[in-house]
């Protein structure tokens, strides 16, 4: 419903002063139903909000934010599809935002100089982006993640990361401007030449310096088909060589998505063998292949080659042929199909369909993502993969190579500082007990490895960050930290953003904001 929240908020607001000024507020909210917005995909937080408000219009948002600072500690949260793990996108006593109210509120295309661009609604989902640019106009974005149902504003607030980031960097490498609401409430259209330090401030900026309403997204021509390849690898040293190959080749010469993954050396069905054939009915994993010499787990290279439907069939075949012959990959553990450009890039809703229905979709997920440096991946591989993990997570393990030159230095996110770096995602997928273990152990688990990695010395960064401690937030952002702070005075001096991520503290003041 429509209405005007100012008694509301002010009834509610006991820490306000008397003159706490929030009228004028107008969105759709709801004081009752905020249980969606006190969790999260992860499921192992929860907060309470003051209310989720379901903005129309930028200038929603914007108001949202002037009457939080009007008080004296509110503070709000921009929620997307909800797929934070660590409650980031939570506001305890707060408002939340509920962006995909807004999915619709832009989609325009656009050409400057001869390239494409698509202005979209922070608030939409990936996947309809790539619905609709593919079906209207034959384009798509470059970089992608591999599940799609993420809005761009929650994406762009992190990275992005997929297997085309190797060529064209992360999601937030291929933004070219924003529209952003600070901390002030102002709403500020910024890119490299106009507003540029908020610009860069903001992307890669985990919510803190203002929340996107849209974003000029960099377009291609979209493939066809693809060629959708796995090679098994039995030494780690032989993956990694091949993989950092792979994503050093210049474009056209090599495949157009590298990724990788981990996997227990078993029959394990949740961790083992038959998680890599990728079309069950017509693929077997045939462990005869794998050699004696194996230790517990063994490795997945994981490669896609784009074509049209004008390409001959054999050309394809010769580029493929070609490329796959300079790998050192394990023979006889080959696997390839050939599906829609669109189906492959939709490939995880499979894998949703399946953890709806046996109920770990629902369950909690304590997942880990990390950015490790070439230096120390190995070790990493010898004390985490082959020990710690040996019996898998439940789910995916993935780790493949980055390339630290596709990445803007000026952006928030932090990165390792090696020009080529591995990015590890646990991705725990784990009934609730008493099937599984209990998601404190899992958690525990997750901090074992981090701390292995601080006292082993490893160069790495969290991705995804979550910490307990302002120092281990300054420890992670290290020399840029200072920057990190002077960003948020300037774009939001009383920390109303972005709460769930437990960065800063709420300032208890209202500014006179008109």
């Amino acid at each position: 419903m429509i209405a005007y929240i100012e008694h509301f908020v002010h009834g509610n607001d006991t820490e306000s002063k008397p003159d706490d000024d929030v009228s004028g507020l107008a969105a759709n909210f709801d004081s009752g139903t905020t249980g969606i917005a006190s969790k999260d995909f992860g499921g192992m937080k929860s907060f309470k909000p003051l209310a989720l408000i379901m903005p129309s219009t930028t200038l929603d948002v914007s108001q949202a934010v002037k009457a939080a600072a009007r008080t004296s500690h509110l503070t709000v949260a921009a929620r997307g599809n909800g797929h934070s793990i660590n409650g980031q996108a939570m506001a305890d006593k707060g408002l939340v935002l509920g962006m995909r109210a807004m999915e619709d509120h832009y989609f325009e295309l656009i050409w400057l100089d001869g390239t494409p661009y698509v202005d979209v609604s922070g608030g939409a989902l990936w996947e309809d982006v790539l619905k609709r640019c593919v079906l209207q106009f034959g384009l798509a974005p470059r970089s992608w993640t591999d599940y799609l149902s993420l809005t761009v504003g929650g994406t762009l607030s992190n990275a992005g990361v997929s297997g085309q980031a190797f060529r064209y960097g992360p999601q937030t490498s291929n933004v070219t401007e924003l529209e952003v609401v600070n901390g002030k409430g102002d709403t500020l259209v910024c890119n490299e030449t106009q507003n540029s330090e908020l610009f860069f401030a903001t992307l890669g900026g985990l919510g803190q310096f203002g929340i996107i309403t849209r974003a000029r997204v960099m377009l291609q021509q979209a493939p066809d088909m693809v060629r959708w390849i796995r090679v098994v690898y039995s030494e780690f040293e032989d993956y990694i060589r091949d993989a950092e190959w792979l994503v050093t080749l210049g474009e056209g010469d090599g495949f157009d998505y590298v990724e990788g993954f981990v996997f227990v050396n078993s029959d394990d069905p949740c961790n083992g063998w038959s998680t890599v054939p990728m079309d069950s009915s017509s693929q077997r994993f045939d462990p005869v292949h794998v050699p004696s010499t194996s230790g517990p787990v063994l490795y997945c290279l994981e490669l896609v080659r784009h074509y049209s439907h004008t390409d001959h069939p054999s050309h394809v075949d010769m580029v493929v042929d070609r490329l796959v012959g300079e790998l050192g990959f394990v023979e006889g553990l080959k696997f390839e199909v050939d599906v829609t450009y669109m189906e492959f890039l939709l490939r995880v809703n499979r894998a949703e369909e399946e953890a709806r229905s046996n109920g770990t979709w629902d369950a909690p997920h304590p997942w880990l993502n990390m950015f490790v440096s070439k230096s120390s991946i190995v070790d990493f591989d010898r004390e985490v993969f082959k020990k710690i993990l040996k019996q898998g997570v439940g789910g995916p393990i993935l780790v493949y190579p980055l390339l630290r030159n596709k990445w803007d230095s000026r952006h928030s996110v932090v990165v390792p500082d090696s020009n080529i770096f591995y990015i590890v995602a646990l991705l725990r997928f784990i009934p609730p007990p008493p099937k599984g273990p209990p998601t404190e152990l899992l958690v525990a688990q997750n901090h074992a490895i981090i701390q292995l990695c601080y006292n082993k010395a490893f160069d790495f960064k969290l991705y995804l960050p979550h910490y307990h401690s302002q120092e281990n937030w300054m420890r992670h952002y290290g020399d840029k930290w200072s920057r990190f702070v002077e960003r948020k005075a300037n774009f939001d001096p009383l920390a109303i953003l972005a709460p769930g991520q437990r960065i800063f503290s709420r300032i208890p003041q209202s500014l006179s904001i008109t």
